[in-house]
C-alpha cells in the first residue's frame, strides 16, 4: 500500500499535459480521446468558469466547440480520472478561480493560464487507487438515481394507465378481466364509460376543478432580521431544493428555520406527502414532502382530500404538463389558485385511489430509500474526496467510512 501521507509535489500543470489545445487548432485536434479534460472557457456567472469535466468515451468519434478547453494528460505518468477529481476538490477549484477573469457580462479562463497552474502530483499507483475509489463512489450514486429513473417511469405509467387511459375500465367494458391485477382491484373500477364534455370518461367519476379535489397551503418567510428564526431543525423548501423529477421527494432543504420562526410567520409545517409546487419565479417544480418541512411564499402545498399522496403529486405533475401546453410549451411565470380552479380533473372513487396508494406504496418507498443513500454518498464522497487528493487521509481509512 502506497504511504497516502507522503509529501505530494506541486508542478504546473504544463508538466503533465501532453495537448492544450486552443481554440484555432487544426480541425483533427478537436476528436476526442477518453481520459480528455474539458474546462469551460466562459459563464455569465463567475463559479461555471473553469467548470471541469472528463470525457469517458463512446462508440463515436466525438469532437468539442469552441467554448471549451481541452486539456490532454499524459497517461504514462498521470491518471486523468484523479485530476479530475482534483479539479472538483477545494483546492482544485480555487486554483481555476485564481486565473478567471472578469469580463463584460461574463468571466472567463485562458488556456495559457490554465497550463500555469500547480497541481498535486502523487505517485501514479496512489492516483490510480484514488480515482478508483472515488469512481466506485460516483458508479453507485449513478446506480440510485438510474433506479429512480426507472421507478419513476413505471409510477407514471401505472398513474396514466389507470386515470388517463383507463384501461382497467376499457378492459372490464370488453368482458374482460384487467390484466396483473387481482380480482378485489378489478371490482372497484366501474365496466362502462359515459359522455362529458371531457370525451368518454368511466361511469360514476365526476368532473371537478382541481382545486375541489385538493387542500391548497400557502407558505411564508420568517424575518430573516431576527436571528432566532433561522437556523434551526426545521426544514424550509424555497425552488432550489426542488428534485430532479426522477428523484420525486425532498428529504432536506438548504436553509432551516426554528419553531420561533415558524410560529412567527405565515408559513406553515407541512406533513410528510404534501405535494409542493412552485408557482412564481420558476413555476411548475414539484416535490413529494418526504419528512415534515415549511416552504416560502413562492409555492403551494397541496394535499389529497382522500387523504392520499402518490396519486395527488402525480395529477399535480399532469396538471403542469396540461398547463404547459395552453402555453404551447413555453414557461408560464406564475401558477395562482385561478389557475388550478381553471383546471378540471377526473376524479375516481376513493377506493380506487387507496388501492392506488397501496399498489404504489412499496414503489416509492424504494424511490425514497434510494434518494437518501445517494445523498449519503453524495455527502461522503465529498466530504472524503480533498482529504483524499490531498494525502491526508489513507485510503483503508475512506473504505471504513464508506463501509460504516
Amino acid at each position: 500500500m502506497v504511504n497516502m501521507g507522503e509529501l505530494f509535489a506541486h508542478p504546473r500543470i504544463q508538466n503533465i499535459v501532453m495537448d492544450l489545445v486552443p481554440v484555432d487548432d487544426k480541425e483533427h485536434h478537436y476528436l476526442l480521446e477518453v481520459g480528455d479534460l474539458l474546462f469551460a472557457r466562459q459563464s455569465l456567472v463567475l463559479s461555471g468558469a473553469g467548470q471541469c469535466s472528463i470525457f469517458l468515451g463512446n462508440t463515436e468519434s466525438t469532437v468539442f466547440e469552441s467554448h471549451l478547453i481541452r486539456c490532454r494528460l499524459n497517461k504514462t505518468r498521470v491518471n486523468p480520472i484523479f485530476y479530475f477529481y482534483f479539479f472538483k476538490s477545494p483546492e482544485g477549484r480555487r486554483a481555476v478561480e485564481a486565473i478567471v477573469e472578469q469580463g463584460a457580462g461574463a468571466s472567463g479562463i485562458r488556456g495559457s493560464d490554465l497550463v500555469k497552474i500547480q497541481v498535486l502530483l502523487p505517485t501514479k499507483p496512489v492516483q490510480d487507487e484514488v480515482a478508483s475509489f472515488l469512481g466506485a463512489l460516483d458508479e453507485r450514486i449513478t446506480l440510485l438515481r438510474e433506479t429512480n429513473s426507472t421507478l419513476e417511469a413505471i409510477a407514471q405509467a401505472l398513474f396514466k394507465s389507470w386515470f388517463v387511459d383507463f384501461d382497467p375500465v376499457r378492459t372490464k367494458a370488453e368482458g374482460r378481466q384487467p390484466q396483473g391485477m387481482d380480482a378485489a382491484t378489478a371490482a372497484l373500477f366501474p365496466d362502462s364509460f359515459e359522455a362529458s364534455e371531457l370525451g368518454l370518461v368511466p361511469k360514476g367519476w365526476p368532473r371537478l376543478a382541481f382545486t375541489d379535489t385538493v387542500k391548497i397551503i400557502g407558505g411564508g418567510t420568517p424575518k430573516t432580521s431576527v436571528p432566532e428564526y433561522w437556523e434551526g431543525h426545521i426544514p424550509w423548501f424555497s425552488v432550489v431544493d426542488a428534485p430532479v423529477i426522477t428523484d420525486i421527494f425532498v428529504i432536506d432543504t438548504v436553509k432551516h428555520i426554528s419553531s420561533a420562526g415558524l410560529n412567527g410567520s405565515s408559513t406553515k409545517l407541512l406533513r410528510e406527502g404534501t405535494t409542493i409546487i412552485s408557482a412564481r419565479g420558476t413555476v411548475g417544480r414539484l416535490a413529494l414532502v418526504g419528512k415534515e418541512m415549511a416552504m416560502n411564499q413562492s409555492c403551494y402545498g397541496i394535499q389529497g382530500k382522500a387523504d392520499d399522496a402518490y396519486f395527488t403529486y402525480f395529477s399535480t405533475y399532469r396538471l403542469v404538463e396540461s398547463l404547459k401546453q395552453r402555453s404551447h410549451g413555453s414557461v408560464f411565470d406564475t401558477i395562482t389558485t385561478e389557475t388550478l380552479r381553471g383546471v378540471t380533473v377526473i376524479y375516481p372513487d376513493m377506493s380506487v385511489i387507496e388501492a392506488f396508494e397501496v399498489v404504489l406504496s412499496p414503489l416509492m418507498r424504494r424511490v425514497k430509500e434510494n434518494l437518501q443513500q445517494s445523498q449519503t454518498l453524495t455527502h461522503l464522497r465529498d466530504t472524503l474526496l480533498p482529504r483524499l487528493i490531498s494525502g491526508q487521509l489513507r485510503l483503508p481509512e475512506a473504505q471504513a467510512q464508506l463501509e460504516a
